[in-house]
C-alpha cells in the first residue's frame, strides 16, 4: 500500500499504529510537565551565534559566486521552461520534477542546511538585477513604497495558489497547467518587483517566503551586529521569525495541506469526492479551505487562550508565538515527502539531462537508474516518519513554552500554555493518525 507520496502505511511501522500514537501523545505530555519544571525562564536568544565564519562569508558574498548561481538559476529555469513547450507532455517531462520535486519538496533541506537559500538562487531576482544594471537603478527601487501592514499576504495567496494546483486541480500533472502557472507566476513577480522593488519578493514569492520561514531552523545564520556568516543553535534561530500581518496563516498554509493530502488518501473521502453534487473540484477545493481554516482556527484560539493579558497583547500572541509551529510544518513535510523527494528527485535530475526528449545527454546520465532504496525499506521510512513528526511537536512545545515565558504574566505562564499543549496532542496525534492509521 503506497499512501501520501511514496510512505508506507501502517503495516509497515516496527511497531502497532495505536502504539506509536498514544506513545507519541505522552512523549509530548511528559515534555511540558519537564518544561515546566527544568525550563523556568526564557532562555532563547535570536541575536546569539556561535562560531563566526568570516572565510566562507567572503566566499559566499563575492560577486563571481553570486553571479554564477544566479546565472546558473536562469539556465535552468530557462531549461525546464524549454522542455515545458518543446519536451515530452508527459509526466516525463523535466518541469512537473523540477516543480513539484527539487524546487517545492527541496526548499525544506535545502533551507534547513543552506539559510534563506530561495532569495540566492530565485531566477526572478537574477533577472530583476539585470534588469535594475541596464536601468542603472538600484533593486529596491520602488515607484510606490511596499506597505508594511501588508505583511507576507501576497505569499499566502501564492502558497494556496501552488498548493490548490498540486492537491485540488483536476490538471495537477499537466505540463500544461503547470506552464501556465509558473507564466502567472514569472509575470505576477516580475510586475511586483518593477512597482514595489526587490523587497516584494521577500513578501510576495511564496517560494521565497517558505525558504525563509523554514530556514529559521537552519544553524547557519548571519550575524545581526556585523553582518558575517555564522552558526548558531536551531531554537535560538526559530525565536527570529518576524511577526507580520500573514506569519500564522502561512504556516497555517503549509499544515493544513499536508494534512489535506493525507486526507486525500482516504478511500471514504475519495468517495465522498466522486459521488459530491458539487463536482470533485469544488470538493477538493472547499476540502482543502476548510482544513488550512480548522489547523489555524486551533492554533490562533489556543494562542490566546491565557489569562492576565489587555486585549491588544492577547491579538499579538498567535504571531508572537508563530514560530513554534515551524519544527512542526517541517516534520510533517520529512514524513510525508522523504521517499517522494529521494526517488523522484533521481528521476527528475535524469530528466534534465534530457530534457527536450531527442537523445540528448547533457548531464551524462543517459544510462542512469533511480535507486529505490527507501522503497525498498519501508519499516525504516515509517520509523523515520513517526520520529519526524514526533521531535518536530517536541521542539515546537518547547519554542512555545519559551515564548510563553517571555510574552505571558508570570502567574499565568504555567495556565497560559495548557490550550496549546492540548492542540499540540492532537496535532501529533492527528498527524500520526493521518500519515498511518487512515
Amino acid at each position: 500500500m503506497i499512501l501520501a507520496h511514496g510512505l508506507g502505511g501502517s503495516t509497515d511501522l516496527p511497531i502497532p499504529v495505536t502504539y506509536a500514537l498514544i506513545g507519541g501523545a505522552w512523549a509530548l505530555a511528559a515534555s511540558f510537565v519537564l518544561l515546566l519544571f527544568a525550563w523556568r525562564r526564557p532562555r532563547l536568544d535570536p541575536t546569539r551565534v556561535v562560531v563566526a565564519l568570516p572565510r566562507t562569508t567572503v566566499v559566499a558574498d563575492s560577486a563571481v559566486v553570486r553571479g554564477l548561481v544566479g546565472t546558473l538559476s536562469v539556465l535552468l529555469a530557462s531549461t525546464v521552461a524549454a522542455a515545458s513547450v518543446w519536451g515530452p507532455q508527459d509526466s516525463s517531462n523535466a518541469l512537473l520534477g523540477t516543480f513539484y520535486v527539487l524546487v517545492w519538496v527541496g526548499i525544506v533541506p535545502a533551507s534547513l542546511l543552506l539559510g534563506p537559500f530561495w532569495r540566492i538562487v530565485s531566477p526572478m531576482r537574477a533577472l530583476h538585477r539585470v534588469v535594475c544594471g541596464l536601468l542603472r537603478r538600484p533593486t529596491s527601487a520602488a515607484i510606490v513604497p511596499y506597505r508594511r501592514e501588508w505583511g507576507c499576504v501576497p505569499a499566502v495567496f501564492g502558497l494556496f495558489a501552488f498548493l490548490w494546483l498540486e492537491l485540488a486541480s483536476p490538471d495537477s500533472g499537466s505540463v500544461s497547467a503547470v506552464r501556465l502557472w509558473c507564466a502567472v507566476y514569472v509575470v505576477v513577480m516580475a510586475v511586483g518587483a518593477a512597482i514595489f522593488g526587490d523587497e516584494w519578493f521577500s513578501r510576495a514569492d511564496p517560494f521565497e517566503v517558505y525558504s525563509d520561514t523554514v530556514s529559521r531552523l537552519s544553524p547557519l545564520t548571519r550575524d545581526t551586529a556585523s553582518g558575517v556568516l555564522a552558526l548558531r543553535s536551531p531554537l535560538d534561530g526559530a525565536v527570529s521569525l518576524p511577526v507580520q500581518r500573514g506569519t500564522v496563516a502561512v504556516l497555517a498554509v503549509l499544515l493544513g495541506s499536508t494534512a489535506f493530502d493525507s486526507i486525500g488518501q482516504i478511500p471514504a473521502w475519495r468517495s465522498l469526492v466522486d459521488e459530491s453534487a458539487l463536482g470533485s473540484v469544488p470538493t477538493r477545493t472547499l476540502g482543502l479551505i476548510a482544513i488550512i481554516c480548522v489547523v489555524g482556527a486551533a492554533f490562533w484560539s489556543a494562542a490566546r487562550a491565557t489569562g492576565g493579558v489587555s486585549r491588544s497583547r492577547r491579538s499579538a500572541l498567535p504571531g508572537l508565538l508563530a514560530h513554534s509551529l515551524i519544527p512542526i510544518v517541517v516534520g510533517y513535510k520529512t514524513a510525508h515527502y522523504l521517499t517522494y523527494f529521494v526517488e523522484k528527485g533521481q528521476q527528475t535530475i535524469i530528466s534534465l539531462s534530457d530534457p527536450l526528449g531527442n537523445g540528448a545527454n547533457v548531464l551524462g546520465l543517459r544510462d542512469a537508474s533511480v535507486s529505490y532504496v527507501l522503497s525498498n525499506h519501508p519499516s525504516v521510512v515509517a520509523g523515520i516518519a513517526v520520529l519526524a513528526v514526533v521531535v518536530g511537536h517536541l521542539v515546537g512545545i518547547t519554542l512555545a513554552h519559551d515564548a510563553s515565558l517571555r510574552t505571558l504574566p508570570k502567574e499565568h505562564a504555567a495556565t497560559g500554555q495548557l490550550a496549546m499543549m492540548v492542540v499540540m496532542v492532537l496535532y501529533t496525534f492527528g498527524g500520526l493518525f493521518l500519515l498511518f492509521g487512515a
